[in-house]
């Protein structure tokens, strides 16, 4: 895996660039200008970035996903994971038929849903989730793989299932881990 130096993250056009970014030469990202970057955080292989997207300090986004922001955005809190092939939409088509749909397709003719989606500290998105519109994902959740979260999560669940249901709680001993990582980096 390649990463885009900093001298081309930083020509690229981001809205902002952290520290120790890496973002892979094989991702495509579109409206860099609408993009920021926190320290320490990396985007890999095959993914798809676009739209106004917020990506907080050690955020990792594994190959294959997609971050369509959109103008609503979609925020992703320190710490937050996406395994491989996560797709999070900040906007949908009306799928009932009453109006036209896709992007080739002038606005007055849509009633596309538009809402922002946020992705909390220590959010991990298991492999092939989808996150819908409007969606925030409260602090240290956990998604389980091919999971389908359609409406907003309580802080410290792990949710599986389609649609996402809350299984259970999540540990929240991380967060001394964290602190610990944290104080180890200064």
């Amino acid at each position: 895996m390649a990463y885009l130096t900093r001298e081309a993250l930083l020509t690229t056009g981001f809205k902002a660039v952290g520290r120790n970014v890496k973002v892979s030469d094989k991702a495509s990202i579109y409206n860099p200008e609408t993009i920021e970057l926190g320290d320490n955080s990396r985007i890999d292989d095959f993914c798809v970035v676009s739209g106004k997207v917020s990506i907080g300090k050690y955020c990792h986004i594994t190959p294959m996903c997609l971050v369509a922001g959109g103008s609503p955005g979609i925020t992703l809190s320190d710490f937050c994971t996406l395994a491989y092939g996560v797709k999070i939409f900040a906007q949908s088509d009306d799928y009932s038929g009453s109006t036209m749909v896709n992007s080739l397709v002038p606005t007055r003719f849509k009633n596309e849903y538009l809402a922002e989606v946020q992705l909390e500290k220590q959010v991990i998105i298991g492999a092939g989730s989808i996150i819908f519109p409007g969606v925030i994902i409260r602090e240290g959740c956990s998604i389980g793989a091919m999971t389908l979260v359609n409406k907003s999560t309580q802080p410290w669940g792990i949710y599986a299932g389609n649609p996402a249901r809350r299984i259970k709680d999540r540990k929240q001993d991380l967060l001394k881990l964290e602190s610990q990582f944290l104080k180890g980096q200064r």
